[in-house]
């Protein structure tokens, strides 16, 4: 029997211990790949946390709102540019927001003559005069209000039940109060005395009611000056008390 004699693997002519890595150079290189991994890591970290620090810094930060005229003039409404002075409140920029430009925003005062002078334009008529006083009373309201009212008239036909009946209205304010909580809207006391005339004979009625009327802001124009205009308005007939202490003065609708 003759056994083979079994050759060496590789290339004969590099020495064996030459073909084979080091242990160590092995555990050399993953070391140097997990530092490497470490040091991204780290690096990455550190841009996370830079990101968030700065979202909430400008999260914390006032708004910039910039406000541009008709005329194309740019004005900082909101906001705090580094060293200005502190930003604008957020009840003052809503009232900044809601006056036009270059217009002082309408005072209290103001808000009680439009209450009243819609009030009594729309409550007080003649056969004569009506058409004017429901003219200047529309004018003063919004235009969806306007609308409103002006389909209510047509479908009722007040203007030709006041002419038949030859109704005169009398009003006279009691008191206008502005309603808390609520910006614009005012509630008015009043007495309204009708007159009219039917089958030859002369009816008057006396009417105590409350009147809400809610007011919108708009520019200032020659036809409206106040820049205020009628959004809404309610009606309700008073009983009770409030109707007798209204009533007890005889000459409430004397001075007109």
């Amino acid at each position: 029997m003759f056994k083979l004699k079994e050759k060496p693997s590789g290339d004969p002519a590099v020495p064996e211990r030459a073909r084979y890595t080091k242990y160590y150079e092995h555990d050399g290189q993953l070391r140097a790949y997990a530092n490497r991994s470490m040091l991204m890591a780290g690096l990455f970290g550190v841009i996370a946390l830079g990101s968030l620090g700065f979202a909430i810094y400008v999260r914390l930060q006032p708004a910039t709102v910039i406000r541009v005229s008709a005329d194309g003039e740019a004005t900082v409404v909101g906001g705090r540019p580094t060293g200005s002075a502190p930003a604008m409140t957020r009840a003052g920029l809503l009232s900044f927001l809601a006056a036009p430009t270059g217009e002082a925003a309408p005072a209290d005062i103001e808000g009680r003559a439009v209450v009243r002078k819609f009030l009594e334009s729309y409550m007080r008529y003649t056969p004569t005069s009506v058409d004017k006083n429901l003219a200047d009373a529309l004018n003063m309201m919004t235009t969806n209000l306007r609308m409103y009212s002006l389909n209510l008239l047509r479908d009722q036909d007040l203007i030709g039940k006041i002419n038949e009946e030859q109704i005169t209205s009398s009003f006279k304010i009691r008191s206008i109060e502005p309603l808390p909580g609520q910006p614009w809207t005012y509630q008015a006391f009043g007495v309204k005395e009708v007159h009219r005339v039917r089958n030859k004979s002369e009816f008057i009625d006396r009417i105590v009611g409350k009147y809400q009327v809610r007011l919108i802001q708009d520019r200032r124009t020659e036809r409206v000056p106040s820049g205020l205009l009628v959004a809404e308005y309610r009606e309700e007939q008073m009983v009770g008390e409030k109707d007798i202490g209204l009533l007890q003065e005889s000459t409430l609708l004397g001075n007109r």
